[in-house]
């Protein structure tokens, strides 16, 4: 299985057999899933903890582990991709991976996020520059070599 596909599976517990009457679980969106034959409704982690959100705002992540038996460490990983946000001015936060301020959901500070995407259209202009060869660089072409003769 492919290790991104495995990683998904993992951290949100992907239902695919109905647990009422065996069939498939196709997936409808949001974390929401039903059966094929009796539609019957199940849901991954992202349901889960997002419907639980919904009737309970601002809840802490421990309240969310207990009550819908998402994992903490799936929580944090679904807040890292922006699924969710810390609510303002609660006392537990995530901490940027490029300079360790306080943020409310994703890997990076806005400051850092920016930081990163500049270095990396600097990386990609330098591979331009590097490929580019001719005239358009005063790096000269075909010295002394005629392409054409006409004939006399």
């Amino acid at each position: 299985m492919d290790t991104k596909l495995f990683r998904y599976v993992q951290i949100y517990d992907v239902p695919t057999v109905c647990k009422n009457c065996g069939s498939v679980l196709v997936y409808r969106g949001l974390g929401e899933y039903r059966c094929e034959k009796c539609k019957e409704q199940d849901f991954d982690n992202y349901g889960k903890t997002r419907n639980y959100i919904e009737k309970h705002p601002g809840a802490s992540a421990v309240d969310i582990e207990k009550n819908t038996g998402v994992s903490k460490a799936a929580i944090r990983e679904m807040l890292k991709e922006s699924r969710f946000e810390i609510v303002e001015g609660a006392k537990s936060f995530l901490r940027c991976e490029g300079c360790g301020k306080e943020i409310r959901s994703g890997r990076y500070c806005q400051e850092c996020e920016k930081d990163i995407h500049l270095r990396i259209e600097q990386q990609q202009r330098e591979k331009l520059r590097e490929n580019l060869h001719g005239y358009a660089l005063n790096q000269g072409g075909q010295e002394g070599q005629r392409r054409f003769v006409r004939k006399k």
